[in-house]
This record gives C-alpha cells, structure tokens and sequence, in this order.
C-alpha cells in the first residue's frame, strides 16, 4: 500500500531536482550528429532579422550567391508565425579542414539592388545562418569585464562609414566571413560533434588581375601566398555597377564544451542577480498581503467564536455588521453575468496553457534547439484546454440560474479567439504590405482556423456539455427578493479607485522579469530561464489572489455586494500597467522608426496585455469567489 506516496515522493523530488539543475538537464531536440573529418558540412541561411524595424526577411530577398536549387527545409508552426526560413547555401565546409579565402561568387550591382543593400544596411539587419542545428554568432568582447563575451545573434549585413578626409557618408558591405567551427572530439572513435559556430565578418575590396574567370586568383586574399583578410583591408563600397565578390575562410578549433552543454554560451545568463531581486521584491509583497489575509481571516473567525461565547462588546458587533448585513444580496447574479461567465472560461483556458507550458519549460521539454517549439506547444495547448474553458463557463452559467448553456458555449468559443484574430489579421496584412517573410502563409492561416474550428470549439462544448450536466453550485446563504440599496461609499472605496490600485501589486510583483521578457522577444535574445519565470508565476498567482481577497473583504465591509465584476477587474487592471510598461519600454529601449513597425510592436503588446487582463482577472475572480463562499458560510447569520 506504501508504494504510491513513495512514487508520489520520487516524482517530486525528480521534479525539484529538474527545476534547480535545469541547466544542466538538456532534452535532445535533436539527436547529436557524428561527423568523421572530411565529412560535409552543409550551412543553411535563415531570415534577415533587425530590432530597428522588426521585419523579418528572406536570406535571397536580396541579390547574395544563390545555389543552384533553393531547397526550403521543413518548418514547424511555431516558427512559420516567427517568421523564420531555413533554405539552404553555397557555404560548404569540410570537417576539420580548414579553408582559406574560398570564392562564393560574384555579383555586379544595379540601381535596384545597390539600393536593396543601403536599405538593409541602414536599418541595421543581421544576416543569420545555421550549422548542425546551432545559430551563427559574432563574440564581441565585453567591456565591463576582462576575457569575458557576449553573443550577437548573426551578423550585419554591412556598416556605413566615411573615408578618411571625406565627409560623406557611405554604404559598406560584409562580403567576407571568417567562421570558426567548434568541436568536441570523442577520443576513442575519433568522431566528432559541432559545439560552436561563430563568424568575425569584413569588408574587403577584393582585387585581381585581369578578366574574371571562375579560375581567377584574388590578390586581396590568397591561399597560396597564405595572405589572409585583416581590418585594415580597403572596405567594399555598395554602389550601382560595382562589383562585389564573396568569399570566406573556416577554421576548426578542438573544444572541452561537450554536445549536450553546447547551448550554454548562447543561454549564459549574466544578470541572475537581478533576477534574484525581482523574486525576493515580489516575495515581499506576497508576504505584506499574506499578513493582510491572515489578520482577514483571523478577525471573522475571533467574530465567530467571541460570539459563541457571547464575549461581543457593542463596539465590535457594530463593526462587524457591514459585511454580515449584505449576506442577502451576496450572491445575487451581477449584470452581464454571462459576459463573465465568457470571461472567467477563457481565463480557466489560458491559466490552463500558461501553467502547463511553464512546466514543460522547466523541465527541458522546449529546449531552444526546438526553432518555434515554445509557440507550436502554447497553441496546442491553448487549442485543448478549451474543454476546461467550456466546463467552468457552463458551472457558473448554471450557478446564475441560466439556461441557455449552448448560447454561453458559443461566446466562450468565438469571442476571445475571435478579437485576438482580428488583430493579427490585420498585423499580417501589415506585415504582408512590407513583402516580409514573417507575413503567415494562407496554409498556415488555414491551419490556425483548422485548430480552433475544427478542434477548440468541439471541445468547448464538450467540457460546456459536461459542466451543464452536473449539479448546481449552491450559495452557502439565502438570496433576497428584493435587492438592498447599496449606501454611498467613501472616495477611496469607489469602483474604478480601488480597481485600479489592485492591478498595482500583481505588476509589481512581475514588472520586472517583463523587462526580460520584452528584451528577449523585440531585442532577439534567447530567453531560458524558465526556473525564474516560473516562480514569479507562482508569486503573481498568490498577489492577484490576496489583493482581490483583501479589496473584497473592504467592499463587504462598507456594505457594497456588488463583487463579482470588480473581483475580476480588480486583478485584471495590472494588465493596463502591464501595455503602459510596454509603452515605456518602446519609447526608451526600441530603436523603431516605421509606423508598420511601431504599429507591429503595439497590436502584439495590446494582445499580450488583453491575454493578461483575462489571465489575471480570472485569478482573482476564483480567489474572492472561494473567500465569500468560505466566510459567508463559516458564520451563522441571524
């Protein structure tokens, strides 16, 4: 009989043991490949990225060596609606050979072209490419502190500069790619594994004598002279009718980083004290609000149990009657009530997605190797949760005396997802106006419509179907006929005042794991401390849940009943505090200048803060729903 407490234990300190060593957990999102030296390595090029603009483009949107054939690789979801297009090179390398100043090709620029360039280059994009699985980086040292790098995510496309005496400012492109491959050898069987791929790029004016053939020797760069490109080379100007040709080395270099800690560099978190900050800040403020439950708590129980042993004095029975005066109307359905009832579904549906995803990442599941494997796992869970959705929408339907639950059921299914789809239509169209490649695909458009039509809304009504079934949620006291009048509150208890205090402490509690959060996402980081995250998720579920208690038991206290609405919009303001952050972030860390970018940037924020509008209201509307059932029904009332 002992052996399901003891599983029970194992699995938790497996868990536990997963949480605090997540680093060092690493789930293959691809099986480590063995390459024997001379085996060929095929380079793949992704999107063109820049956070001045935040429009993704195609590598071959503008005129670099084009292979013979473009072969797309096969995409998941997640990173279609990212934007990414994996196609592959004319980059080749040999393992462990090492090459010296081999020609790609080259291009003679027109008008068109030259202008593709400049445009590219002033918005600063970073060309990024893929080897084994692993993304290409430039090391950049670090300023603050010696022998120490930081990693930039591709590399840019070219600079601008002036030549010396010259004041006008020029267009110069990166036309040479010094890579270096790392790689960890196994020593017995002489394979090796690809552990590091990084690039230092130049501008060279490469030069050569005569025609140009495709035997041709650059005088610039020559692997028989053994001259390699340095800086101090004369820069390649992007003009109309110059030539440009791109060329390369690659060196291999033997690393101690083993396969399964390759990520580590890329994922190496330089600020965890920072981190650390945040969650003591937001354990404070869970315990001030902790302190505040309790004294609740403990107030109406000393009430009830100074009362059995009729120790009341006038005093405390009158400063008790304000909450217990409204027992009547307590529980009377609000206006709109099956507005809420849509609400709190939606809101069940993604703490459903949000809680499950946070453990998948805590546990390694979304290694980052996974391209687009975060999203592909939110909309499919965001897709089945839908029967929880329909479930708790149906509960409470049924608990307000309605009963058209197949009405609810369809507002449950369609107004969330439908307001959340406008707006992304309309992004896309935006995106799809500036030619980009992170304009979604009719295919995966349709793919989306599939999932929520052909899959979330049948199971909203399934969970609506088996919700409805099942007996009522009865109130703990007697509901009046008449409804009392609610007597004029004092400033600091009207509606929108304390609605809008109460969303203060839950983004408290999270603003500032948001400001890595937006880093990771507008500034092209990889964001994988999921172990924090998870946490300060936790901290936000209990501040929205004692802030709600807390402002509920006041608004009891002055005899206003009318707490269903402001439960949930009460937690559910942070969201506002949440899009003017977001505001504050664009105009102090953002470099975005076009409309469609900065019109981008706020229709994706506006739908973040709605999800966390609906998220964090449904906490508190859940946290002041079990209060008032358990104080209400704790007391007896004359």
């Amino acid at each position: 009989m002992a052996r399901g407490p003891l599983a029970f234990q194992l699995w938790i300190s497996v868990c536990l043991l997963l949480f605090f060593h997540g680093r060092c957990f690493y789930l293959p999102g691809v099986a480590p490949q063995d390459f024997q030296q001379g085996n060929i390595l095929n380079v793949k090029v992704n999107k063109l990225t820049s956070t001045k603009t935040q429009l993704p483009y195609s590598y071959y949107s503008l005129p670099y060596c084009t292979p013979e054939h473009i072969v797309d690789s096969a995409e998941n979801l997640g990173e279609v609606l990212r934007g990414d297009r994996i196609e592959n090179s004319r980059y080749e390398f040999k393992m462990r050979e090492p090459k010296m100043c081999s020609v790609v090709c080259r291009v003679v620029l027109n008008a068109k072209t030259a202008k593709e360039f400049k445009e590219k280059i002033d918005d600063e994009y970073r060309v990024n490419m893929i080897l084994d699985n692993l993304p290409l980086v430039v090391p950049i040292p670090r300023l603050d502190r010696e022998n120490a790098l930081v990693y930039q995510h591709g590399f840019h496309v070219g600079l601008r500069g002036q030549y010396a005496g010259n004041k006008d400012e020029k267009h110069f492109i990166n036309n040479h790619l010094t890579f270096t491959v790392k790689y960890h050898k196994d020593p017995m069987t002489e394979s090796a594994r690809i552990v590091g791929f990084e690039v230092k790029p130049f501008s060279v004016k490469h030069e050569y004598e005569g025609e140009w053939t495709n035997k041709t020797r650059l005088t610039t760069c020559d692997p028989h002279a053994k001259r390699t490109v340095s800086s101090s080379e004369s820069p390649q100007e992007v003009e109309d009718k110059k030539e440009i040709i791109f060329t390369y080395d690659v060196e291999f270099q033997e690393s101690d980083v083993k396969w399964a800690s390759r990520w580590d560099t890329y994922l190496l978190m330089a600020d965890d004290q920072i981190h650390w900050f945040s969650i003591v800040n937001s354990l404070m403020i869970v315990l001030f609000l902790s302190g505040m439950v309790a004294m609740i708590m403990l107030r109406t129980l000393y009430r009830d149990i100074s009362k059995y042993n009729q120790l009341e004095t006038q005093e405390e029975a009158q400063e008790e009657t304000g909450w217990k005066l409204v027992h009547g109307d307590v529980f009377r359905p609000p206006a709109n009530s099956d507005l809420l009832c849509v609400y709190v579904g939606t809101g069940v549906q993604f703490f459903g997605m949000i809680l499950v995803t946070m453990l998948f990442a805590v546990l390694g599941f979304l290694s980052p190797s996974n391209r687009g494997g975060l999203m592909t796992a939110m909309l499919l869970l965001w897709v089945f949760m839908g029967l929880f959705a329909g479930y708790s929408a149906a509960r409470l339907y049924k608990m307000f005396k309605g009963t058209e639950w197949k009405k609810i059921t369809l507002k449950t299914a369609f107004m969330f997802p439908a307001t959340l789809f406008v707006i992304f239509f309309v992004l896309n169209a935006l995106i799809w106006g500036e030619k980009s490649s992170g304009a979604v695909p009719f295919g995966t458009m349709f793919a989306l419509v599939f999932l929520w039509f052909g899959i979330s809304v049948p199971l909203i009504f399934v969970g609506a179907y088996v919700g409805f079934r099942k007996p009522s949620i009865e109130d703990p006291v007697k509901t009046n006929k008449i409804p009392r009048q609610v007597p004029e509150q004092a400033w600091y208890m009207h509606p929108a005042f304390s609605i809008l205090i109460g969303g203060i402490l839950p983004f408290g509690a999270v603003f500032i794991e948001l400001f890595f959060i937006l880093t990771s996402i507008w500034l092209h980081q990889f964001y994988y401390i999921f172990g924090f995250l998870f946490i300060v998720f936790i901290i936000l579920i209990i501040t929205c849940a004692e802030i709600t208690i807390v402002l509920c038991y006041f608004q009891l206290c002055s005899e206003d009943y009318l707490w269903w609405w402001r439960s949930y919009l009460t937690s559910g303001s942070s969201a506002l505090y949440l899009f003017l952050y977001a505001a504050f972030y664009f105009f102090t860390k953002l470099d975005i200048k076009k409309p469609v970018s900065g019109a981008l940037y706020f229709g994706y924020m506006l739908i973040a803060s709605y999800s966390f509008f609906v998220l964090t209201g449904t906490i508190g509307f859940y946290a002041c729903f079990w209060f008032t059932r358990l104080i209400y029904s704790s007391v007896k009332i004359d």
